[in-house]
C-alpha cells in the first residue's frame, strides 16, 4: 500500500498524470472488450503501439476537461463513464452482430430499443434496468458527496492547458493521418475498428458524414460521366420483384459446421437452373437498410460517411433518384413490402423519398406467423406479393424486404423436433445459434419454393431476383466461408418466360442495373451508368461524383433542380373499410375488411381501446357516446404503438 501511495503522490496526485494514467486504463479495457479478450487487448497495444497512444491521446483530451472542476474526483468519474459505456456497448453488439457500435446506432436507438425483447430475456430486461438505476444514483452521488477541492482553481491557466492539449490532439490527429498511422477512409468498418483504435472510430463515424465533394467535381466532369448514357427505353412488359431475404446464406457453404440434410435445395436448384453469382454486400451481421439502399439506388454506401444509414440521414430530408422513381418514367407501379414494423428505419416516411407508390408492413399483414424469437415469418409475403401484383392493370416493382432470418439466434436449444439438427461446432451455445439459423433457413426456402410455383402460374412477365442481405450474426471468422470473404451473399435471378443463363459476381449497388439490363430497360443516370461503364481504373469514382452532385452537390446532372418530388404513398395495397357498426348488448363492433391485429378504433385524434376479432369484425372495448358512432372510423396503429399509419377516410 506504501508503494502504491507514493506512485500516486508523486505521479497520479497530479491531475495531468490522473488524466493520463486513465486514459491508458480506459483505452486497454475498451480494446479488451472489442476484442472479447484480455490477452487480444494486450496484443493490440504490443503489435500497435503507436495507434494505442493516439486513441489514448483522444481519451485524454476528453479527461483533461476535469481540470476545470473543483469536484475533480467526480469529473473524473462521470467523464471516464462515457468511456467505459463506449466500451461495454461496444463489446455486446459485437456478440450480437459482428459490427461495431457507431456514432449512427445513435440515431437508430428507437429502432434498437424497440427489438430489446427479441434480443434480452425478461430477467436481463430487469437486470439491465437494475444496473443503469444503479449507476444514475450513483452518479447523483456524486454529485452532492463528491470531495471539493480547498485550492482554488486557476481558471485562465487550465482553460489555457484544455486548449494546448485540444490543439496538440488536433495536429497529432493530422499527423497520424498523413502517416498512415490511421485513415480516414474504412473500406470494412470491422477492420477499422480492429487495425485503427475504437475511440478514434467511433469518433470518425460521428464527424465524417455525407458523401465528400471530389476534388475535380464541376459541371464538365458531370457531362463527361454521363455522356455514355444509353437511349431511354420503351415501355417494359415485365413486372420486377426484387426479394431481399433476412440473413439468407446457403448454410453449405460453411466450412465450420456439419448438418444432417439440406437446408436450402430449392434455392441451390435455382442458382442451377438460372443467372446467379456471388453479390457484395457493404454490411455484416446487420445493417440490412444499407443493402436495400445500394439495391434500390445503385449508390455505394462505402462513399458515404463510416457505419452511416442515409436512411436517417440523407434520405429523411430529400429524394433519391431511384429505381423505383425511373420506372414511374415508363408507366410502372412501385411496392414495397416488408414484414416488419412500418417506422423501422423510417421506413415509411423514407420510401416516400425513394418513390414508392404503396408501402405494405406487417401493421398491414393478416394472420401473420412469427418465429420462437417473435420475428414474422417469411411465408406470408407469397399473398402480400400477389396482391400487389394484382393491385393494378400495369407492371409492377415490387421490392420485398423479408425478416424470418433475423437474429440474434437463441443460445439454448429452442426448437425441440428441429428437421435438420447441426454438428460439428465444440461451442453448445454456437451450435444453437446454427440449429435455429438453419432451420429458419430451410423454411425460408420452402417459401422461396412456394412464391415461384405461384408466379410460374401467374399470367403476365415476371422476373424475380432472389439474395441475401447479408451474411448471419454468428461468430464467423473469413476462414468459416467457403468463399473467403464475409460480405459476400449470393443471388439468384428467376423468370416464369425464360432469360437466358449468365453468371456474374456483383456488388448489391450494380444488382438493379443488371436486372434491368437483362429485360431491356434502360432508364435513369445510375443505371445506364452501371450498364455502360466499364473501365475499373474510373469506374468507382465516377461513381462517387455522380453521388456527391445528385445529393450534395449541384444537382448539374439534372441541370441545375432535382425532378423528383416525394410520393403520395398509401399504405397498404389492400383498402381497409368499414362497412357498418352494430350494437349488441350495449357493446359496438365494427364490421368491414381487411382489419389487422393493429387495427383500432379511433374518434377524431383519440384511438379507443379496441379487440381484433377477426379481418372483418372488430370490438370496442371502451364506452362512447352514441352520436359519436357515425364518426368512428379505422387507424392503422404501428405495431409499438408509437404512431397511426393510417386511417380509412
Amino acid at each position: 500500500m506504501g508503494k502504491i501511495k507514493r506512485i500516486y503522490l508523486k505521479h497520479l496526485h497530479n491531475s495531468i498524470g490522473m488524466c493520463a494514467f486513465l486514459a491508458l486504463t480506459l483505452n486497454f479495457i475498451i480494446e479488451a472488450l472489442s476484442r472479447q479478450s484480455i490477452l487480444e487487448g494486450l496484443s493490440f497495444f504490443v503489435k500497435s503501439p503507436l495507434v494505442f497512444l493516439f486513441n489514448s491521446l483522444i481519451i485524454f483530451a476528453f479527461l483533461s476537461f476535469s481540470i476545470l472542476f473543483r469536484r475533480r474526483f467526480f469529473a473524473y468519474v462521470f467523464l471516464s463513464l462515457f468511456w467505459l459505456a463506449l466500451g461495454i456497448i461496444n463489446g455486446i453488439i459485437l456478440k450480437n452482430r459482428m459490427t461495431p457500435f457507431t456514432t449512427k446506432d445513435v440515431e437508430v436507438l428507437q429502432d434498437g430499443l424497440s427489438l430489446v425483447t427479441n434480443y434480452l430475456s425478461k430477467t436481463q430486461i430487469i437486470l439491465s434496468l437494475v444496473g443503469l438505476g444503479i449507476l444514475l444514483a450513483g452518479i447523483i452521488a456524486l454529485v452532492i458527496f463528491a470531495p471539493k477541492r480547498r485550492q482554488s482553481i486557476n481558471y485562465k491557466k487550465n482553460i489555457l492547458v484544455v486548449v494546448a492539449i485540444l490543439v496538440a490532439t488536433f495536429g497529432i490527429t493530422n499527423l497520424a493521418i498523413q502517416t498512415k498511422v490511421v485513415d480516414t477512409y474504412f473500406g470494412n468498418l470491422n477492420y477499422a475498428y480492429r487495425d485503427y483504435g475504437v475511440p478514434y472510430c467511433f469518433l470518425s463515424t460521428w464527424l465524417n458524414t455525407g458523401v465528400k465533394m471530389p476534388e475535380d467535381y464541376s459541371r464538365a466532369s458531370i457531362e463527361e460521366i454521363i455522356g455514355n448514357e444509353q437511349e431511354p427505353s420503351a415501355n417494359s412488359k415485365t413486372n420486377i420483384i426484387m426479394l431481399q431475404l433476412e440473413s439468407f446464406e446457403d448454410p453449405n457453404l460453411f466450412n465450420n459446421i456439419t448438418l444432417s440434410e439440406d437446408p436450402a435445395p430449392n434455392f441451390r436448384e435455382l442458382k442451377q437452373n438460372y443467372s446467379t453469382g456471388s453479390l457484395t454486400v457493404p454490411v455484416v451481421g446487420a445493417g440490412t437498410a444499407n443493402t436495400e439502399f445500394e439495391s434500390i439506388t445503385g449508390m455505394s454506401v462505402k462513399f458515404f460517411g463510416p457505419g452511416e444509414y442515409p436512411y436517417k440521414s440523407i434520405l429523411t430530408k430529400k429524394t433519391c433518384e431511384s429505381i423505383p422513381f425511373d420506372l414511374k418514367k415508363i408507366g410502372y407501379s412501385t411496392h414495397a413490402i416488408h414484414n416488419h414494423r412500418a417506422v423501422f428505419y423510417g421506413r415509411n416516411k423514407v420510401f416516400k423519398n425513394l418513390g414508392f407508390d404503396t408501402f405494405t408492413s406487417l401493421e398491414y399483414m393478416i394472420g401473420p406467423v412469427k418465429t420462437p424469437k417473435n420475428w414474422a415469418k417469411d411465408g406470408i409475403l407469397t399473398s402480400e406479393i400477389m396482391a400487389a401484383l394484382k393491385s393494378t392493370p400495369n407492371q409492377d416493382y415490387i421490392y420485398t424486404i423479408s425478416v424470418q432470418g433475423h437474429g440474434k439466434y437463441p443460445t439454448y436449444q429452442v426448437i425441440m423436433d428441429p428437421a435438420i439438427t447441426v454438428s460439428g461446432v465444440e461451442n453448445e451455445s454456437l451450435k444453437w445459434q446454427y440449429e435455429y439459423y438453419v432451420n429458419q433457413i430451410r423454411e425460408m426456402d420452402l417459401f422461396i419454393k412456394d412464391l415461384t410455383e405461384t408466379l410460374t402460374k401467374y399470367d403476365e412477365k415476371v422476373v424475380l431476383v432472389v439474395y441475401g442481405d447479408h451474411l448471419p450474426a454468428l461468430e464467423m471468422e473469413e476462414s468459416d466461408m467457403k468463399s473467403g470473404s464475409l460480405y459476400q451473399t449470393e443471388y439468384v435471378i428467376w423468370s416464369n418466360f425464360g432469360i437466358p443463363k449468365k453468371d456474374e459476381d456483383l456488388t448489391a449497388y450494380q444488382l438493379g442495373a443488371e436486372v434491368l439490363d437483362r429485360i431491356g430497360i434502360h432508364e435513369g443516370t445510375l443505371t445506364s451508368f452501371h450498364q455502360t461503364n466499364n473501365d475499373p481504373l474510373t469506374y468507382k469514382k465516377e461513381l462517387q461524383t455522380l453521388e456527391y452532385d445528385m445529393l450534395y452537390g449541384n444537382k448539374f446532372v439534372y441541370g441545375g433542380v432535382s425532378p423528383f418530388m416525394p410520393t403520395d404513398m398509401k399504405m397498404g395495397v389492400r383498402t381497409i373499410e368499414i362497412s357498418k357498426v352494430v350494437e349488441i348488448m350495449g357493446k359496438f363492433y365494427l364490421k368491414g375488411e381487411n382489419f389487422t391485429e393493429y387495427s383500432k378504433v379511433s374518434l377524431g385524434d383519440d384511438v379507443l381501446k379496441t379487440i381484433y376479432l377477426s379481418p372483418t369484425v372488430l370490438g370496442l372495448l371502451e364506452e362512447v357516446n352514441p352520436a359519436d358512432v357515425s364518426k368512428m372510423k379505422v387507424s392503422q396503429v404501428e405495431k409499438n404503438k408509437e404512431e397511426i399509419l393510417s386511417t380509412t377516410e
